[in-house]
C-alpha cells in the first residue's frame, strides 16, 4: 500500500511555504551576487561547460569561494564534492530564485541621452527583460522609433502599460519630473521601478524601487582614489618634504647613510616630528639639521620613537 502525504488542512502547500521562507531569508547582498553568478554561468554554458568548481566560479565572479558557497546554500545548492556544480542545474536554480522563469515587460520613460542609450541596449531582452514601451514629452522625440519601438507621450503611460503588460518601469528623466512619472507608473499597476533620475521617490509600501545614481558612484570612487593616493597625515606627521620631513616622507633607503651618526638629508627628524612616527612634539636627541645621535645604520622613519641610548639602529623618544 502506498502512503500519500496528507494535505495541509490550512490549504497551503508546505513545499511552497518553505521555499517562500528561504527566499525571504536571502540577504540583499547575496541577491546581487546571485545575478553575477548567473551571468558567469551563462558564459560558461555558451562554451559547453557542464560543471564548474566553486573556486573557478568564485574567481570569475570576483568573490572568495567560501562566500560563494554560502550564497548558493540559500537557494539549496551545495554542489558535489570533487565535481562542483552542474552549470545547467545551477542556472535554473538561480533563475527561479530571481524570478526569471517568466519574462518581464519593461517601459522606459525619458529617452534623452541616457534613455536613448538604455533603449538601444540589447542585453535587457537577452536576460528576460524585453523593452515594450518608450515615453517622453519632447515633441521632437514623440512619434519616432528607437530600437524598433515607437516613442509615446507620457500621457499614455497608464493606457500603454496596461495593454502591454508592463511589470518594470525605468525612469531616466530629469529629477524634477521623476516623482510625477513614478506616480503614473504606479497608477498603471507597475510595482517595480528602476530609477536613474537624481531624486528620491516616494512610493507605496508594495512598490520596489532601485536607484542608480552614476554621480554618487563616481563620488564614491573619488573617495577611494583620494584615500589611496593622498591619505591625510596622522598624529601630527607632515607630508611633502617640508617642516622637518624627508622628501616623499622617507629617508633614502629608509636608513641613515653608511653607518654614520644617523643624519638624514633635509631633516627627517627635527623638533620631534617625523613622518610615519608617533610624534610627541619635543626634540628627540636631535640636532637642528635633523641628525639623530647614536643611530647607526638604523631606520629613522616608520618606527615609534622611544630613546636612542643603548639601542643600535633605532631612534626613540625618552619616556
Amino acid at each position: 500500500m502506498t502512503l500519500h502525504p496528507q494535505a495541509d488542512p490550512s490549504g497551503e502547500d508546505p513545499v511552497r511555504e518553505l521555499a517562500a521562507k528561504l527566499e525571504r531569508a536571502i540577504p540583499e547582498a547575496t541577491v546581487a551576487r546571485l545575478a553575477v553568478y548567473l551571468r558567469v554561468l551563462g558564459e560558461l554554458s555558451t562554451t559547453g561547460s557542464e560543471t564548474v568548481s566553486s573556486e573557478d566560479l568564485a574567481a570569475a565572479a570576483g568573490v572568495n569561494s567560501s562566500k560563494l558557497r554560502k550564497d548558493l546554500s540559500y537557494i539549496g545548492s551545495n554542489g558535489t564534492r570533487g565535481v562542483g556544480y552542474e552549470v545547467t542545474r545551477l542556472v535554473h536554480q538561480i533563475e527561479h530564485t530571481l524570478g526569471l522563469t517568466q519574462r518581464h515587460a519593461v517601459a522606459l520613460v525619458g529617452v534623452g541621452n541616457l534613455g536613448h542609450a538604455l533603449a538601444g541596449y540589447s542585453g535587457f531582452a537577452g536576460r528576460g527583460f524585453p523593452l515594450r514601451a518608450l515615453f517622453d514629452v519632447d515633441p521632437d522625440l514623440v512619434g519616432i522609433h528607437i530600437a524598433g519601438i515607437l516613442v509615446e507621450h507620457i500621457d499614455r503611460i497608464a493606457e500603454v502599460c496596461v495593454q502591454r503588460g508592463v511589470t518594470i518601469g525605468v525612469i531616466a528623466t530629469p529629477g524634477s519630473a521623476a516623482q510625477a512619472v513614478c506616480n503614473q507608473l504606479v497608477g498603471a499597476g507597475v510595482r517595480s521601478i528602476l530609477n536613474f533620475a537624481p531624486a528620491v521617490l516616494q512610493v507605496p509600501e508594495q512598490v520596489e524601487v532601485r536607484k542608480v545614481d552614476l554621480a554618487v558612484e563616481m563620488q564614491i570612487l573619488s573617495f577611494h582614489v583620494a584615500r589611496r593616493h593622498g591619505e591625510p597625515a596622522l598624529n601630527g606627521a607632515v607630508r611633502g618634504g617640508s617642516n622637518g620631513t624627508a622628501p616623499n616622507g622617507s629617508a633614502p633607503n629608509g636608513t641613515a647613510p653608511n653607518g654614520s651618526t644617523g643624519t638624514v638629508p633635509n631633516g627627517a627628524v627635527a623638533n620631534g616630528s617625523a613622518h610615519g612616527t608617533n610624534v610627541v612634539g619635543a626634540p628627540v636627541n636631535a640636532t637642528p639639521n635633523g641628525s639623530v645621535n647614536r643611530s647607526v645604520n638604523g631606520s629613522v622613519l616608520g618606527d615609534p620613537v622611544v630613546s636612542a641610548e643603548g639601542v643600535t639602529g633605532r631612534a626613540v623618544l625618552p619616556q
